[in-house]
């Protein structure tokens, strides 16, 4: 005959008598008085040595500073606020007197002034609306019309500049706002 391990809560339990019960409550509860004395004794002395430590920080800062003066020998009265602190170092007064020489390259002017080129449109109304955008930024801006081989173009020009560095801080601000593909060139005329 097969057995069967999956249902074997079908099978009949014995009945308890009251009797065999009882002992069993017996040991449990002998059980639930075990308490770990170790635990117990260790958890005692953490408290009693952080007591003591307490102690010891109170009561070092209770003390009065003429106390301690009074257990400490005195080599005689000075005032530490009188004294000058000394210098361990001379570098300050060797650079009093040191003079440096720096050669600064002047800049040299460039007889042409910078353009910078946002855009080329065939359309006017594509132009002038990137030129509503520089607007937004704080910059002026044109829009030439140009002829070339190719058509009629409209360009996007802001300048002149006279130097390259503030062309390129326009650029950058350009650059964050979104307004993309500035080309810096020469004015030519």
């Amino acid at each position: 005959m097969a057995k069967d391990y999956v249902r074997r809560s079908n099978r009949p339990r014995p009945k308890r008598n009251s009797r065999t019960t009882g002992g069993s409550k017996r040991k449990a509860a002998s059980q639930g008085l075990n308490i770990p004395w170790l635990a117990v004794i260790l958890a005692v002395l953490l408290a009693a040595g952080l007591g003591y430590l307490i102690y010891l920080v109170k009561g070092s800062a209770e003390r009065k500073p003429a106390d301690i003066n009074q257990t400490q020998a005195a080599p005689a009265a000075i005032d530490p606020l009188e004294q000058k602190p000394v210098e361990k170092w001379r570098y300050i007064e060797q650079l009093e007197n040191k003079e440096i020489q720096v050669d600064v390259p002047v800049a040299e002017e460039n007889s042409q002034p910078y353009l910078m080129q946002c855009g080329s449109f065939r359309s006017q109304s594509q132009a002038e609306q990137l030129k509503a955008r520089i607007a937004f930024q704080g910059m002026e801006s044109q829009v030439r019309r140009s002829d070339g081989s190719n058509g009629i173009w409209y360009r996007v020009i802001l300048g002149p500049y006279q130097s390259k560095r503030q062309a390129e801080k326009d650029k950058h601000q350009l650059l964050r706002a979104n307004v993309n593909h500035c080309a810096i060139w020469f004015w030519e005329g």
